[in-house]
């Protein structure tokens, strides 16, 4: 038998994060709680985006496709978590490690270049605000969100299929509670080295070009709110923009850790921290951030509440 097809018809056993001990009991429940409380958020918030017509505005369709996103980022690892830890097995198939590794660099691309895009929207809207309607029209919104899931589904369908060309005929035990692509490649029995190095290349492409764009957008930004005179102005722009860069140190911060430092500088242990702080924290974190920091989003809420309440009463 030839090494890609024991590599192809193999399962992969994964590392859980939980043993069945009193602590970790705790932390199981503590990830499945705020599971749920991110699911809930983000579906809430595109409820609500698609359903108030106040909401119904380029930065605020941008921020529904952020949502969308983070919905879909922790639905493609936390169910199989749970259900491992339930059933005591942590065995994923060839085809469902595929899959995850797959979704997950789809997700994590198009989230990237979607918060550059986002950054470029506050751009026009401080710097530019009588043109806006104009840099912003609906075209050029559905051409930014098509630019970021293309780019997604293109970077993850050749790293995925380039990851598994390579034979995996040693240890299919992969040291991660999830299968991404730097765990997976430490267990081929093939020389990674070069294709190691050219993910390094293209990773810090990946990252660099769209936080290029972010730190000149808001380099802009930040020019512009400073020349206000008017407080209420500057206190607007603030609040947004700082929500907006909120999440992007919270997503780039953990991607930089776990793409552009060499594997060397952190453990195993370090990677599932992160790897669970930017698949399961920072989609939960989201659109709490935005919800609490963004008045129409509140009034937006608190409306819908209010609609809810007098429905019940009636």
């Amino acid at each position: 038998m030839g090494t890609s097809n024991v590599s192809s018809n193999s399962d992969f056993i994964l590392m859980g994060l939980f043993s069945y001990t009193g602590p970790h009991l705790v932390l199981f429940f503590l990830m499945a709680t705020v599971f749920i409380i991110g699911l809930l958020g983000n579906t809430t918030l595109l409820f609500l985006i698609a359903t108030d017509s106040r909401l119904h505005t380029p930065m605020y369709f941008l921020l529904s496709q952020l949502s969308l996103l983070d919905v879909g980022f922790p639905l493609v690892t936390i169910p199989k978590v749970v259900a491992e830890f339930l059933q005591g097995q942590n065995v994923i198939s060839f085809g469902g490690c595929a899959t995850q590794m797959f979704f997950l660099m789809l997700m994590g691309v198009s989230e990237g270049v979607l918060l550059s895009l986002m950054s470029y929207d506050r751009y026009v809207a401080v710097c530019h605000p009588l043109h806006y309607q104009v840099l912003m029209r609906n075209q050029v919104c559905l051409v930014m969100v098509g630019a970021s899931w293309f780019s997604g589904a293109l970077v993850a369908s050749i790293l995925t299929s380039i990851t598994l060309q390579f034979p995996y005929c040693a240890s299919h035990t992969v040291d991660h509670f999830f299968c991404e692509m730097p765990a997976l490649l430490k267990l081929s029995c093939a020389d990674t080295s070069a294709y190691e190095l050219a993910l390094s290349i293209s990773g810090v492409l990946i990252l660099l070009l769209p936080l290029s764009l972010i730190f000149i957008s808001y380099g802009h930004v930040l020019g512009a709110v400073l020349l206000m005179r008017s407080a209420e102005a500057r206190h607007k722009a603030f609040t947004t923009c700082s929500s907006h860069v909120t999440v992007v140190g919270l997503f780039f911060g953990a991607a930089v850790f776990i793409y552009m430092v060499p594997g060397s500088y952190h453990s195993p242990k370090q990677d599932n921290v992160v790897s669970l702080f930017y698949s399961l924290i920072t989609p939960t974190l989201n659109p709490l951030i935005y919800s609490l920091r963004n008045r129409e989003v509140r009034m937006s809420l608190v409306k819908f509440m209010g609609r809810s309440d007098f429905k019940v009463k009636g």
